[in-house]
This record gives C-alpha cells, structure tokens and sequence, in this order.
C-alpha cells in the first residue's frame, strides 16, 4: 500500500497518464490475443481430451 501512495504521491500528472495508457493497451493486446486464439485453443484442448479418452 506505501508504495502505490509514493507512486502517485512522487509523480507527476503526466507519467500517471503514461501507466493508464500503457495498461489500456496491455488490456487491448489480451483481449484481441483471446479473441483471435479463443477458437484454436478450445479445438487444440478438446484434441488432447479426445486422445486421452476423457469426455468434456
């Protein structure tokens, strides 16, 4: 907790901008990331559930 007061505390307005910024567009690559390989992960996991002889 003292270091989130002294991370706000010691910056100034700007580079607290900067960390919202740059965690949004973490955010976005994830999101886009899951979306784009959501449907190949769920065809490679139900393969290796089928070849291991367990149902879903």
């Amino acid at each position: 907790m003292r270091f989130l007061r002294n991370l706000f505390k010691g910056t100034k307005g700007a580079a607290i901008t900067e960390y919202a910024l740059l965690i949004a567009l973490v955010a976005i690559a994830v999101i886009a990331a899951i979306i784009l390989l959501g449907e190949e992960l769920i065809r490679v996991f139900t393969a290796i559930t089928d070849a291991l002889g367990a149902t879903p």
